[in-house]
């Protein structure tokens, strides 16, 4: 039996995954997938194609200048095509496109680009007769398109007489656009159809599609639509003295009656148009609107036309997409990770993918309960977002596009490292390994305890851990502390010379030095993090303090919880943890406060309940140490501006967290009064 080719299976596989969503798209206005999905399957084909150019096809979806028309409207011939652009994901691929189109012409003299925020939303055609609005239409397959006049219409900022007051008037101004739905209207939007059980817009862009191809023109006049002008033709016409340059048809726009995007620029070098596509980059997130990219046009219409198009694009523009904070990939195993309190993680190993910047190759599903919920398989295609922007995760799964040979993964009933039964207790989600015995769970308690928030020992990597652990050096955090007997068996390790040895055990030794609210941390008890373990010894200055005290007293503390004070009660009460604490004071880490330490707690705790943000650059303290002030004198810092928040430490260039916090009137300071408060 003749095997095909993994290229051969994949393009075919592409082929047809494309072609599905292109259907349910345009003709059945039931999209099952979003956009980046699409690009990035299509960007996947192309490649495929330009490396194995004997699996081209005509009827390949990459051969189509767009696609099929909806059904539902009449059809109608565009006077001039509507081309897509040419994508570039980074500066090297501008870089590119650049030196393509320069190789296409002779002689170049200084040359001008057009930069303007790519809108997402949807394309539209506008032709006006002698200055009236006659025909509005989708974009289509590029060369015809659906006539929605009546709904174009109802779009407030797209004119329905031009204005040629001091200009020429034209018989016939093709403009080009785009419709789109601000991100206020689409909140507003999908608010209302989730309490009228209607199903939910994916995006700004799907919901402004949507609208526009809406059979009653009301439903398109309550939704509030928006529109950028971006460019227009004048049929007929050879001569330029209407327009030379894409900046003079932006200019001309505006004058007609047109809202063209007013973060347009005009740049002298590709260099410059960098500059901007970078700044955007983090400025997209405060405009009203959805954007995806920057837009780059030649400005020269001279130039534009000696240029001319491919079969696709015109060659004298592209679209400089961001990175994009949700990707599609695909699945290809499911494993199970073991953590240091024996919970079981499932993790989806997949196609490598960029998001946000990185290469992503591993997701995080959760528990179980996560599993169910997505139905996740391995096969599937599946959108990654990072959560918090730290930790990939994935969000959600394109059943549509399931093979047809995939089965329901079920979580293993035994730890996939020690092989012990495994259980979940009543009212978790979480199933967990209970072997304390079990290697995954002291390769992580060793890792949390040698971290830079714990005990901080550098050159103890995860590698080195887990070598020590296989190797029997170390059966506990309290054996770290008895290798310098061991030195001669440290440098058996992989990549552990006599220095690296030396080196490592005298950081193990400084260690010792680390405060008591290191080491509760670094204990590793549930629920308890960097922050809670500050709280508890600002109330405890001593290791037998906290173990002798009642749950409810240690609930009691500000900002400590009933879930805490369990976790912590509950630990101090099994024997392995109480020896664990002796044989730590044995090696004499810091169980208690200094007594330094204990009067400045006393004495200040003037935020004691008051919850600060810290934003932007401060002059003269890092993150950390007016984190670690606020702490001391008894206040909570938390990375999110909310109702509950107090104070606003406001640095240098701040973000959103600065317009969150005015819009609740929430009172901000400076680091001078941060320090004055402090002081007085």
């Amino acid at each position: 039996m003749t095997q095909i080719k993994p290229e051969v299976k994949r393009t075919e596989e592409l082929r047809q995954l494309l072609q599905q969503a292109s259907y349910a798209y345009y003709v059945l206005d039931a999209p099952i997938m979003e956009d980046a999905v699409y690009d990035q399957l299509y960007r996947e084909l192309q490649q495929l194609e330009i490396q194995y150019p004997e699996l081209a096809t005509p009827d390949s979806p990459t051969q189509r200048v767009g696609e099929l028309k909806h059904t539902q409207f009449t059809s109608v011939r565009h006077n001039i095509p509507l081309y897509s652009l040419e994508n570039a994901f980074n500066i090297d691929e501008l870089q590119a496109w650049d030196q393509r189109w320069r190789r296409q012409v002779s002689k170049i003299d200084s040359v001008e680009y057009v930069t303007e925020l790519k809108i997402d939303g949807s394309a539209l055609a506008l032709t006006y007769q002698n200055g009236i609005l006659v025909r509005g239409a989708t974009r289509g397959d590029g060369a015809t398109g659906e006539d929605i006049t009546q709904n174009v219409r109802t779009i407030r900022s797209i004119p329905l007489r031009l204005n040629f007051e001091g200009l020429e008037i034209l018989e016939r101004v093709e403009v080009r656009g785009e419709a789109f739905l601000p991100l206020k209207v689409f909140k507003q939007i999908n608010e209302e159809r989730q309490k009228a059980g209607e199903q939910l817009f994916a995006n700004p862009r799907n919901a402004a599609a949507g609208t526009l191809r809406q059979l009653d023109s009301r439903i398109v006049a309550k939704r509030r639509l928006d529109f950028f002008g971006y460019t227009l033709h004048i049929p007929g016409r050879d001569d330029t003295s209407i327009a030379n340059t894409q900046w003079e048809a932006l200019e001309l726009l505006e004058k007609m009656g047109f809202r063209v995007n007013p973060n347009h620029k005009l740049c002298a070098s590709i260099a410059e148009v960098a500059k901007y596509y970078e700044y955007w980059d983090t400025e997209r997130l405060n405009l009203p609107y959805m954007t995806d990219g920057v837009v780059v046009k030649l400005n020269s219409f001279k130039l534009q036309e000696q240029l001319g198009f491919t079969q696709k694009f015109p060659r004298w523009a592209v679209a400089l997409k961001y990175a994009a904070e949700e990707a599609p990939t695909r699945v290809e195993n499911i494993a199970v990770n073991v953590g240091r309190t024996g919970a079981l993680t499932p993790l989806a190993e997949m196609r490598p993918v960029q998001l946000a910047g990185t290469t992503v190759s591993r997701a995080t599903l959760h528990n179980s309960d996560r599993i169910a919920q997505l139905d996740i398989r391995i096969g599937d295609t599946v959108i990654v977002r990072k959560a918090g922007e730290i930790i990939p995760e994935v969000l959600r799964v394109i059943k549509e596009l399931r093979p047809a040979d995939t089965v329901p993964f079920v979580m293993p009933t035994h730890c996939p490292v020690c092989g012990q039964p495994v259980v979940r207790e009543s009212g978790e989600a979480v199933t967990r390994c209970v072997n304390a015995s079990c290697a995954a769970i002291l390769k992580g308690s060793i890792e949390h305890w040698v971290s830079r928030d714990a005990l901080d020992i550098k050159g103890l990597g995860e590698k080195c851990v887990h070598q020590l652990v296989d190797k029997g050096l170390v059966h506990s955090v309290a054996d770290l502390y008895k290798l310098t007997e061991s030195e001669s068996k440290l440098c058996e390790l992989e990549r552990m010379g006599k220095k690296s040895a030396e080196k490592l055990i005298d950081a193990i030794a400084q260690s010792k030095n680390q405060p008591w609210s290191r080491v509760l941390y670094g204990l590793g008890i549930r629920h308890v993090g960097s922050v809670n373990a500050q709280l508890l010894t600002q109330k405890y200055f001593t290791v037998d303090q906290l173990a002798t005290a009642k749950q409810s007293d240690i609930e009691g503390i500000y900002g400590i919880g009933a879930e805490i004070a369990q976790s912590v009660y509950q630990w101090f009460r099994i024997d392995a943890n109480q020896t664990l604490i002796e044989r730590l004071q044995a090696e004499g880490l810091q169980l208690a406060v200094t007594e330094e330490t204990k009067t400045f707690n006393d004495g200040n705790q003037k935020f004691a309940g008051k919850t600060f943000v810290i934003t932007g650059t401060l002059l003269t303290l890092k993150r950390d140490e007016a984190k670690a002030l606020i702490q001391k004198a008894g206040g909570k810092v938390t990375d999110s501006v909310s109702k509950k928040t107090d104070y606003l430490v406001l640095g240098e260039d701040a973000g959103s967290k600065l317009e969150k916090a005015l819009s609740l009137g929430i009172t901000q300071l400076s680091e001078a009064q941060l320090l004055e408060m402090i002081e007085d």
